[in-house]
């Protein structure tokens, strides 16, 4: 069963950094684009960022560009998420998700979720 595990979640203080993992178990993920969520409490999910099997990028979320990255690791069937110059709005639980190939002017249906990792940013 194929499956994603995020995970270097943590507590951070504001202006900190940290690197999010999506490890990919049972599925190639040289053929699949990893989007990133973030859910922080009292709201919906929202998309973030994305990394196409072909190494493209698009960012779906102003308030984190210049701030956060994407990047991924074939070799370690792994897709990475680099935050950076956190701030406590940044506090949310982020789910990577997989869909084939490409990623999406908007949302398409993704096949595979992650459990999430929660982020807490204190002031």
């Amino acid at each position: 069963q194929p499956q994603l595990v995020e995970s270097g979640g943590g507590l951070v203080h504001a202006g900190g950094s940290l690197r999010l993992s999506c490890e990919a178990s049972g599925l190639n993920l040289d053929y699949w684009a990893v989007t990133w969520f973030r859910q922080a409490p009292g709201k919906e999910r929202k998309r973030v960022m994305c990394i196409g099997a072909d190494g493209e990028i698009r960012n779906y979320d102003d308030s984190v560009k210049g701030r956060l990255s994407v990047s991924r690791a074939n070799g370690e069937n792994t897709a990475y998420l680099q935050m950076n110059a956190l701030q406590p709005e940044d506090t949310a639980k982020y789910y990577c998700a997989a869909n084939f190939r490409a990623c999406k002017p908007t949302d398409p249906l993704y096949d595979y979720w992650g459990q999430g990792t929660q982020v807490t940013v204190s002031a």
